[in-house]
């Protein structure tokens, strides 16, 4: 078993209004620093070792975990295995 981390993000191009929500509520808080925020979505997979595991870990994004026409994604696959 390997374990797969997906992160998934809005476009640069699109309006992140939830993002834009936190950010001024930092502000509210004295965190004035803060120039930009923007939400994600962060999902860890437990799948069995397969030697195509990049190409359906990248299927499985592509299908369902993100949005293709908004969303941006990226995953690592971590070297060790996961035991049950």
């Amino acid at each position: 078993m390997v374990k797969v981390k997906v992160f998934v993000t809005l476009r640069e191009s699109v309006v992140d209004p939830q993002g834009t929500a936190v950010q001024k509520a930092l502000h509210s808080m004295g965190y004035k620093e803060v120039q930009e925020t923007r939400i994600g979505k962060y999902m860890e997979l437990t799948l069995e070792e397969t030697s195509n595991l990049d190409e359906r870990v990248k299927e499985m994004c592509e299908r369902i975990l993100a949005n293709p026409v908004i969303e941006d994604f990226h995953y690592e696959v971590l070297e060790e295995s996961v035991s049950k």
